[in-house]
């Protein structure tokens, strides 16, 4: 599995448009029906209005190229330059053993 964690950075208020625009006009959902996705969601920092932090998981890296080279990518971009968006990327790949038995006893079910 191959967690993305992209922050979009604008400013007045541009990076939540932008994720309003991808929800309201239906490219978040197309993604989330792509084959190999397994999660796209928006999250709103609380000490950071001006950044979007998007979560995005798929299945491997053969599915992930394939969503880089759909043509939702293409909409996307533009919406990124339509509010003048900054990215940070961060990547994690998992190991797939899951959480730790020491690391368990922190969550609280």
């Amino acid at each position: 599995m191959i967690a993305v964690n992209l922050y979009y950075t604008g400013e007045n208020g541009g990076a939540r448009k932008f994720a309003e625009e991808m929800e309201q006009g239906g490219t978040a959902a197309l993604i989330r029906a792509e084959k190999g996705n397994i999660r796209y969601e928006y999250f709103f920092p609380m000490g950071d209005t001006e950044t979007v932090l998007l979560i995005d998981i798929w299945e491997n890296q053969a599915v992930l190229d394939a969503h880089h080279a759909s043509p939702m990518m293409s909409e996307i971009a533009r919406l990124r330059e339509k509010y003048d968006l900054r990215m940070k990327a961060e990547r994690f790949v998992s190991d797939d053993n899951g959480i730790p038995e020491y690391d368990m006893k922190f969550i609280r079910k």
